[in-house]
């Protein structure tokens, strides 16, 4: 009976011991961007924007 309750002492030291200073298997945290904030979204959209020439000044739109 002691060895069988020495088994468990052990067990469980190992598993403390592993939860302590094992390997970690965490995700990578990412961060959701909205596209007002993500730089390649609006870099593309000012990209759209000059090609078809409604962000160039004193320019007029055709549709009016």
């Amino acid at each position: 009976m002691i060895y069988l309750l020495a088994l468990i002492g052990v067990v469980a030291v190992i598993v403390l011991f592993w939860k302590a200073f094992g390997p970690t298997a965490q995700a990578p945290a990412t961060r959701v961007v909205g596209p007002d904030d993500d730089p390649e979204f609006l870099w593309r959209m000012n990209r759209e924007a000059r090609r078809s020439g409604k962000d160039e000044p004193g320019k007029q739109d055709s549709s009016d």
